[in-house]
């Protein structure tokens, strides 16, 4: 590898005191900070905007504790859940996008086009006619999403599971769940209709702790694992199953293991803010362009996915005063707009 790229995937060595060296790559990490950050300052501007608002300062001093009665209720009450939510599902929507592009190889390969969010949303819907609570919806998003992760898994299988055949696979599925939705809808009551449109649109309005909570437990148990344990097998991985195979990975194993994780992570994301669209996958397209690194690059791209999201929420509820828009529609837009620019760029390279 030489020139410009070499130069910018070249990876960098910290070694502790106690012997241990960490491998990391400077852009990267400097990315993933930035992210963070912008991450950060986004939600302290969300925090004090809108019909009480508050500057940064009265925000911060309302975080650790201060405040009056009626700041600490908007910020740790009405506020922070939201926010949260919001910088959770980003993340969990990103590093499931990276994991999902990693395994197929392949760009489009996100939960949005391979079936997994239509079938999160299936099984809301299916409450949505019998009737049941936000708890039940949010159960059913969560049990529809990981019925769908294992039949596409089952109809892809043919002596193990290749990206091609998942993403055929995958886009079929994902044809078929539009059309049962669709129907679903049509079999609702008017008023629950309506409230599943917008879920279906994908929403941070009225979120709080509850909706939070299972995806932060998800987060923590799954993150490690897929960031630890599958992350050098994933890089090595996206050389191809036979070069993978040979340098002694297990390659269905740790393929098993990562649909599953992601597909979790689509699943608890739906539950908590809807099947909020495009997140996963534009994020790890925009990390991948800013890093300039090879692999997938799975903790910048929680960080984009984060900071991307709680922008979008922000952009949703002030773009329009008096009139706010479901995150959903913000982030269809831009994602939108960037898979039509992507496909352009790979038309021009020939690669379409």
């Amino acid at each position: 590898m030489s020139g410009r790229t070499g130069r910018l995937s070249t990876a960098a060595v910290l070694r502790t005191p106690g012997g241990l060296s960490l491998r990391y790559r400077p852009r990267a990490l400097a990315v993933g900070v930035v992210a963070a950050l912008l991450a950060v300052g986004l939600g302290l501007v969300a925090l004090g905007s809108g019909d009480y608002p508050m500057g940064p300062a009265d925000v911060l001093r309302t975080l650790v504790g201060g405040g009056t009665p009626a700041e600490r209720f908007i910020v740790h009450e009405l506020r922070l859940p939201r926010l949260v939510t919001a910088l959770l599902v980003g993340a969990a929507l990103s590093l499931a996008g990276t994991v999902f592009q990693s395994l197929v190889r392949n760009p489009l390969g996100s939960p949005d086009i391979l079936g997994f969010t239509q079938g999160a949303s299936a099984g809301a819907l299916v409450v949505v006619v019998l009737g049941g609570s936000s708890l039940a919806l949010a159960g059913a998003a969560v049990a529809g999403g990981l019925a769908t992760g294992l039949v596409i898994y089952a109809l892809a299988w043919r002596r193990g599971v290749h990206g091609y055949r998942l993403i055929l696979v995958g886009i079929g599925i994902a044809a078929i769940l539009t059309g049962v939705n669709g129907y679903l809808l049509t079999r609702a009551p008017l008023m629950d209709a309506a409230r599943a449109v917008l879920w279906l649109t994908g929403s941070l309005d009225g979120r709080g702790w509850a909706n939070a909570g299972p995806l932060l437990a998800v987060l923590v148990v799954v993150t490690p694992v897929v960031l630890v344990v599958c992350g050098p097998a994933l890089r090595m991985m996206e050389l191809g199953d036979d070069t993978a195979g040979a340098l002694g990975v297990p390659v269905r194993r740790l393929r098993l293991v990562l649909l599953t994780a992601a597909v979790l992570l689509v699943s608890f994301a739906a539950a908590a803010a809807g099947p909020v669209s495009f997140v996963a996958l534009v994020a790890p397209h925009v990390t991948k362009r800013l890093t300039r690194a090879p692999g997938p690059n799975l903790l910048p791209s929680m960080a984009v996915g984060a900071a991307l999201l709680v922008g979008a929420d922000l952009l949703a509820q002030r773009a329009f005063p008096g009139h706010q828009l479901p995150v959903g529609v913000v982030t269809g837009v831009i994602g939108g707009g960037y898979l039509v620019w992507l496909l352009a760029l790979e038309r021009r390279a020939g690669r379409l």
